[in-house]
């Protein structure tokens, strides 16, 4: 793997650079307590160190809604539409979310691609940056702390600057022409990183491997926690919007006045939402409120063996935005028996 080294007083010149490769989106501050991926106009406003934005990465390759395609019966003819926006450069994404990607890319490529999704990640730009953790980080048992691939650079904290790990072909072409405002890693800049990753390390609150977490889910079916966590919840599918690894969805036909033609739309949807388990005949698979909050738990608890970890990648999200409260972090380790 290469590796370069970019200091501070050159960072906001290598971010005017990228808007060349795409429009530029990064984290910016939109509250006194909230961060989002916004698009950069202005690359001052840009945040490096911040927790975690509201929404995932996942927003700019699987929108929140879209027009797939218009349909005409008598012509028995369909038309896709895809909203090609161009190449998007993602800036600041930290090593959980790119697993995230990873994780949907296993859902929208690997299994059976989707093309919509498939054309944006092609077109896509991911550049990661180091982050540590707060009281809703638990990536470490996750084992999501750390990421080798899924991203083209990956920017590393030092007190000066930032060292870059060059991912991909892309990444190459990114650093190539802009070499003026790079330099090579030096052994202080090594052990700069080694400090980083000790002090990283020391901030987590749980410590361990969550691997067989999913066992236990699937052993402990009845247990107080479902009753008594599940009796908060709102089922307002706040959980699964902000979550880095959903992929549910709902597709809906909306015919024009002539009842001809019309237009198929996907949206996101929410396992959490009574409509989620409703079927023909008003059936629902999952009519209680209780068994919609278990499914969410063990689905995030999953195993995903294209990316060989579990569909929760830890980040917090769920339990940061949850309106009633509800810690998933603390209900995993009571499930756990890290309580």
């Amino acid at each position: 793997m290469r590796y370069m080294k970019i200091k501070n007083e050159n960072i906001f010149k290598f971010l005017e650079c990228l808007k060349s490769y795409g429009t530029l989106y990064a984290p910016k501050k939109i509250s006194d307590k909230s961060y989002d991926f916004r698009k950069v106009e202005d690359v001052h406003e840009v945040v490096f160190n911040y927790d975690r934005t509201i929404l995932p990465p996942r927003q700019f390759f699987y929108p929140p809604k879209e027009s797939l395609f218009e349909f005409n019966k008598e012509l028995v003819e369909m038309y896709e539409i895809f909203d090609n926006k161009g190449p998007v450069v993602l800036f600041g994404v930290h090593s959980c979310d790119i697993v995230g990607l990873r994780i949907m890319d296993s859902n929208f490529i690997d299994d059976e691609p989707d093309p919509y999704y498939q054309r944006r990640r092609e077109q896509g730009i991911i550049i990661g940056i180091s982050c540590l953790p707060d009281e809703y980080c638990f990536c470490n048992v996750r084992r999501t702390e750390f990421v080798d691939k899924g991203f083209d650079l990956y920017f590393s904290e030092v007190p000066d600057g930032y060292v870059i790990r060059v991912g991909s072909i892309k990444g190459h072409k990114l650093i190539d022409p802009h070499l003026n405002l790079f330099e090579e890693v030096s052994d202080k800049d090594i052990e700069e990183l080694s400090l980083f990753d000790k002090k990283k390390k020391k901030m987590f609150t749980v410590e361990g491997n969550w691997d067989s977490l999913r066992y236990y889910l699937e052993l402990k079916g009845k247990i107080p926690l479902w009753i008594r966590e599940s009796e908060k919840c709102l089922g307002c599918g706040n959980c699964t919007i902000t979550c880095p690894t959903c992929r549910c969805y709902d597709i809906r036909d909306y015919p024009n006045l002539d009842s001809i033609t019309g237009i198929r739309v996907r949206t996101w949807d929410s396992c959490q939402f009574r409509s989620h388990g409703l079927v023909a005949g008003d059936h629902n698979f999952r009519e209680t409120k209780e068994s919609r909050f278990k499914n969410r738990y063990m689905c995030k608890n999953a195993y995903c063996k294209q990316v060989t970890t579990s569909y929760c990648v830890g980040c917090g999200r769920c339990t940061r935005f949850c309106p009633a409260n509800i810690n998933f972090k603390k209900n995993l380790m009571e499930i756990n028996g890290d309580l």
